[in-house]
């Protein structure tokens, strides 16, 4: 093949390649939280993850009592990661 076929070959398989994804992603990376403010961001990715885990949480307690964006943030993560099927 010349370079110009392989070029081509490679500009087609792009969208292919793109559109894989990988389950170890968090949902923090998938949804867009742009906006929303960092406590809540953090809460909503140790909830997603630990909707994802086999056993135990990942929440840090303390933040969780004393910081409403944080537990906000964690609900809505484990809540909307706990219907969300990863196959």
């Amino acid at each position: 093949m010349t370079i110009f076929k392989y070029a081509c070959l490679f500009v087609a398989a792009m969208p292919i390649i793109g559109c894989s994804t990988t389950q170890n992603q968090t949902d923090k990376s998938q949804v867009n939280l742009a906006g929303y403010p960092p406590a809540f961001q953090d809460g909503y990715a140790d909830g997603c993850n630990s909707a994802r885990r086999a056993i135990g949480k990942i929440r840090d307690e303390k933040r969780f009592e004393a910081d409403s964006m944080y537990a906000s943030g964690w609900r809505d993560g484990f809540d909307i990661c706990s219907e969300t099927k990863y196959e």
